[in-house]
C-alpha cells in the first residue's frame, strides 16, 4: 500500500517541515536554492514559476495554503506552471489524475479537492474505478472522465512530465523551480513558508538579473 512506506520515504528526499517561516533573508546559492541546467520556459516575458508536486506528498498538501495565496497575490510579470513529478511508476496515476483535470479543465476548480481525497479521505487514488467515481461525486460525468483519463493526449503528458522531472533534476517533493534555472525545495527550506518565501527572492532575483541586462 503506497502509504504505508513511510509515504515514500517522505516524498522522496522532502523533510518533514514545520510551518512557521523565519525572518525574511536574501537567497543563497547552494542552501535556499540550486542552479539547474537551464530549461526552456513556456512564456519568453515572464517569469515562470514551477510547481513540482505529488498528490501523495503530505508536504505538498501542507504547503497549498501557502502556496496559494502567494500565487493570488503573485507580482503580473509572473506565470505559474504545475507539473506532477513522477520519481517512481506509482506516482504516474497521480499524473494522470492531474492532466486529466486539466484537459477537462477542471483544475482551478478541483486541484486541491484532490489532495482532501488523497489526505483526508484516504482515497485509493490510483484506481481508475475510486477517480470515476470521485469525479462524478465532484461534478464530471463519469463517461466524460473516463475519456480523458484513458485518452492517447493525457498518456503523452503523464510521460512528459516523467522526462521533464529528470530533465529539472527533481529529487523529491514540494520542488519549485524559478525561471528553469532556480530550484529550492523541501530539503532546502527550513519551513514550508519559507519555501515561498524563497521562491519570492528568486522571482526578484531573476527580476533583477534581467534588469542587468
Amino acid at each position: 500500500m503506497l502509504r504505508a512506506t513511510a509515504v515514500v520515504v517522505a516524498c522522496v528526499l522532502g523533510l518533514v517541515l514545520p510551518l512557521h517561516a523565519p525572518a525574511q533573508q536574501p537567497v543563497r546559492a547552494d542552501i535556499d536554492y540550486r542552479v539547474i541546467k537551464p530549461q526552456p520556459v513556456a512564456i519568453a516575458d515572464r517569469i515562470e514559476v514551477i510547481d513540482f508536486f505529488w498528490y501523495g506528498c503530505p508536504h505538498c498538501n501542507n504547503l497549498q495554503p501557502a502556496l496559494e495565496r502567494w500565487i493570488s497575490r503573485k507580482p503580473a510579470d509572473v506565470v505559474i506552471r504545475r507539473i506532477p513529478a513522477i520519481l517512481r511508476d506509482s506516482w504516474a496515476p497521480h499524473a494522470r489524475i492531474y492532466y486529466t483535470l486539466e484537459a477537462l479543465g477542471e483544475v482551478e476548480r478541483l486541484h486541491q479537492r484532490v489532495y482532501h481525497g488523497y489526505h483526508v479521505e484516504e482515497l485509493h487514488m490510483s484506481k481508475p474505478d475510486v477517480m470515476s467515481a470521485w469525479a462524478a461525486r465532484n461534478g464530471i460525468d463519469r463517461e466524460r472522465w473516463e475519456q480523458a483519463y484513458n485518452s492517447p493526449e493525457v498518456q503523452r503528458r503523464v510521460d512528459e512530465a516523467a522526462k521533464l522531472t529528470r530533465a529539472y533534476q527533481i529529487t523529491g517533493t514540494p520542488s519549485l523551480v524559478v525561471n528553469g534555472r532556480y530550484l529550492t525545495s523541501g530539503n532546502m527550506a527550513e519551513s514550508l513558508n519559507s519555501l515561498v518565501t524563497i521562491t519570492d527572492g528568486l522571482v526578484q532575483k531573476v527580476r533583477s538579473e534581467t534588469g542587468q541586462r
